[in-house]
């Protein structure tokens, strides 16, 4: 019995990955989707079956799994005006290797998709007006939707077609975003799993089969190009991700060089007893999204810090009562030293700071550079930003440092690197 139950459960757990991957739905066509739609999320579909895995792992010889709800056919609709506007947009975006506004509409999109959209566009050359199609999702404002394109390529004559699904959901005001975070409850991947298998979207997928097949069959040449193709993006992202390891061991190395030295310079600890919003945000009872609003705050609004949480959020000070704001949207506006013996005055430091620069619109990466989650060299890793990059400019400090928003949060890149 208990080989029994470990086997259903390994089942489960591979029937889920498989529908993770589904998105795409011959093993053929994924390797054309992937060239042609960038965003897959692999890293955060590994992960959720790596969660799934471990928690199948725990669960004990006895435990009961939950009977999970039967889903009903959910009628196939064509997109409504918002979600073709979505996409339109995205695929523009595609097309043009415009990477800033494709990571401003996806959750989310890791460092190696966003270079393999940049490299995918170079053989883009445009793609006619999309078929869109979607049902309603597991959650109220979510949607599965279905886009059928032919992607029309610069080294090939004719249009090839292909049809890629996505889980569109909808953020706390109301706009669209396409989510690949790998995230899903299990009742929402049921849900998609049982979606999936309805007659509709099986027709759907078997005609845009149909349509790739048919060219695979009458063009060797096709099948060719796009394994080339798909080859070819793959080594010039390795290239560049092999680069910036390079320039990451290097930065390093001196990072380690430099931050001995601050220690030696600064032995007091600085901490930080006062934040401020650097763009509207909630103001929730507890540090969740789906947390009551006590409030909005505006840009520039002060609050006592009472704790930094691990979990992305900041317990503030707010009208004499603890709350919570999320810490991408807070920036240091008054520190002290740890030590009650020797006060740092903050204000002339403050004073400094404030001599910036501000500016809009973006810059330009000329080389490789670390995005920070704060204007310091030992602050936390975000990303990097890669040569001919643009970046979204908040304001340009005094102290070297380009403050910037970077997949919708707040971050740094040192000013000699952008221009």
């Amino acid at each position: 019995m208990e080989t029994s139950n470990n086997m259903k459960a390994k089942l489960e757990s591979l029937k889920n990955w498989f529908i993770r991957y589904s998105k795409i739905f011959l093993p053929i066509i994924l390797v054309l989707c992937v060239a042609l739609t960038i965003v897959i999320a692999i890293q955060a579909n590994k992960r959720k079956v790596e969660q799934e895995e471990s928690a199948v792992a725990s669960e004990g010889d006895n435990t009961e799994v939950g009977v999970l709800e039967e889903v009903p056919q959910v009628p196939m609709e064509e997109a409504s005006p918002e979600i073709t506007e979505l996409f339109n947009t995205y695929y523009t975006a595609m097309v043009e290797g415009d990477t800033e506004t494709m990571t401003q509409m996806v959750y989310y999109l890791d460092t190696t998709e966003i270079l393999r959209a940049a490299e995918t566009s170079k053989y883009i050359e445009s793609y006619p007006p999309l078929e869109i199609y979607t049902k309603a999702g597991p959650r109220e404002g979510t949607y599965i939707v279905y886009v059928y394109a032919d992607l029309k390529f610069y080294d090939y004559d004719q249009p090839v077609p292909g049809m890629r699904t996505y889980y569109v959901c909808t953020d706390e005001d109301g706009q669209l975003y396409i989510n690949e975070d790998g995230e899903e409850s299990e009742s929402e991947l049921h849900y998609m799993r049982e979606i999936q298998l309805q007659e509709d979207v099986v027709d759907l997928n078997n005609k845009a089969a149909a349509a790739y097949n048919d060219m695979i069959a009458e063009d060797k040449t096709l099948a060719d190009f796009l394994v080339n193709l798909a080859d070819e993006i793959e080594k010039n992202v390795g290239e560049t991700l092999a680069r910036a390891e390079e320039r990451e061991e290097t930065e390093d190395e001196n990072e380690e060089s430099d931050a001995a030295e601050s220690e030696e310079a600064n032995a007091e600890e600085v901490v930080v007893t006062k934040v401020k919003t650097t763009d509207v945000v909630n103001i929730r009872t507890s540090d969740s999204e789906t947390a009551d609003k006590l409030g909005k705050a505006a840009v520039g609004d002060e609050f006592k810090l009472l704790e930094t949480k691990g979990n992305g959020w900041s317990k503030i000070e707010y009208n004499g009562k603890e709350a919570y704001i999320k810490s991408d949207f807070l920036e240091p506006s008054e520190t002290e030293n740890a030590s009650a013996d020797d006060e740092e005055d903050t204000s002339t430091q403050q004073a400094d700071n404030e001599q910036t620069t501000t500016t809009t619109g973006t810059v330009t990466v000329k080389e490789n550079v670390r995005v920070r989650a704060g204007a310091s060299e030992t602050s936390e890793k975000i990303a990097t930003a890669y040569a001919g990059e643009k970046l979204e400019v908040i304001m340009k400090q005094a102290d070297g440092w380009t403050k910037i928003k970077y997949n919708g949060k707040t971050a740094y890149v040192k000013s000699d690197y952008v221009e």
